[in-house]
């Protein structure tokens, strides 16, 4: 029997590695996993040593504030992977967590395989992270080809796997007639899958709703959530007394009503991929504690947020961050989209040129051919 243990840190990386794992557990049945994962996972069968939330945090501040916790959770994970002794640990994304891991792992174990997806992006910030990824990762899954250069030029091994997520989803039919009522058209909102997002974006938000309100009322607003904030979003809605609005966690449903969405406000991260390759317009937004930012803004040496226009090297999708994401500003350029459909057109064939450089067609059959290499 083999073994693999899935290291997570976030609910993106959860989803994104479960991916991967259903197809894996679908064609081999002697693979043993144990995990630190979410709800995607968890759905798989995969014991999680502990709650993912327990090791998601957002901005430089909350971490130091909270560094013996995350300190003394990555001595227990690490204790627990020689524990279970897996042939490969296959980390994702969140790498001030999965990373620090794997390192003290290798140390350990130098026995064990280790496999990354989503590496560290060198591309953004703190490009020395290379040299060091080379004494402790066998392999790094990449998303996006322009990163392959980084790693060949260190000597590590990688492979552009290009993102699940953006691979072809099942054709079956949602009935989202129950959720949606009256023939409105369906407006997406993405808040964060993070307490700590949700928190400083959903009175934003709110706040754009009602101005929404006054001009369109035709729309229906859907917040995309996760299983474990669904519900207090759910519970803020009716505090607010909105009788047009919604919130869903179940991932086929937001899948489904992702597709037949007219516009999209998300917080900036994974999603706008999805949005995206959905061919939905949008724009994105963000927002952290000042320190936080003022930290960024010293060690980030790209001009956008937004991978799609990191790539395209312009704004095509418009990105409110920090003071520019309020009420107003999302409004306004909001409704300058909607009131101009060639605008809307241009942004949605643009960002499907930039995405198609993204796809390999098969990226979980990529990300599963090196994983059984190293068995």
């Amino acid at each position: 029997m083999k073994k693999i243990f899935v290291l997570t840190g976030e609910p993106s990386g959860d989803k994104l590695a479960s991916k991967v794992i259903a197809q894996l557990k679908n064609s081999r049945s002697d693979i043993e996993y144990l995990s630190v994962g979410g709800e995607h996972l968890k759905a798989l069968g995969i014991k999680s040593l502990f709650d993912l939330k327990e090791v998601t945090y957002l901005g430089f501040t909350r971490v130091l504030l909270n560094v013996f916790k995350i300190k003394s959770k990555i001595n227990n994970t690490v204790k627990e992977i020689l524990k279970f002794k897996p042939d490969i640990l296959f980390s994702v994304d969140s790498p001030d967590f999965t990373l620090r891991v794997a390192k003290e792992v290798k140390k350990k174990d130098p026995n064990i395989k280790t496999i990354h997806f989503v590496a560290p992006q060198v591309w953004v910030w703190r490009e020395h992270r290379v040299k060091q990824l080379k004494s402790f990762l066998d392999h790094v899954l990449l998303l996006f080809p322009f990163e392959k250069k980084y790693f060949d030029k260190e000597g590590i091994q990688s492979t552009f796997a290009g993102h699940p997520l953006l691979e072809e989803e099942s054709k079956s039919k949602v009935d989202i007639s129950q959720i949606i009522k009256d023939n409105k058209k369906i407006f997406s909102i993405y808040p964060g899958s993070r307490l700590s997002e949700v928190n400083v974006l959903i009175p934003i938000l709110f706040k754009f709703i009602k101005k929404m309100n006054e001009k369109y009322k035709d729309l229906f607003f859907v917040f995309h959530s996760t299983t474990e904030h669904v519900q207090l979003i759910q519970n803020l809605l009716l505090k607010e007394g909105f009788k047009n609005c919604g919130a869903i966690a179940d991932e086929k449903i937001k899948s489904h009503i992702l597709k037949s969405s007219m516009f999209a406000v998300a917080k900036s991260g994974t999603i706008s991929l999805e949005i995206c390759n959905s061919k939905i317009p949008s724009i994105i937004i963000y927002k952290m504690g000042t320190i936080n930012f003022f930290i960024v803004k010293m060690l980030v040496k790209v001009k956008f947020a937004n991978i799609i226009n990191i790539a395209a090297n312009e704004e095509i999708i418009p990105e409110l961050l920090q003071s520019s994401c309020n009420p107003t500003n999302i409004y306004n350029t909001v409704d300058k989209l909607l009131s101009d459909k060639n605008a809307m057109e241009k942004q949605v064939a643009k960002s499907q040129e930039i995405i198609n450089n993204f796809k390999t067609e098969k990226s979980t059959e990529i990300a599963i051919s090196v994983i059984e290499s190293y068995f």
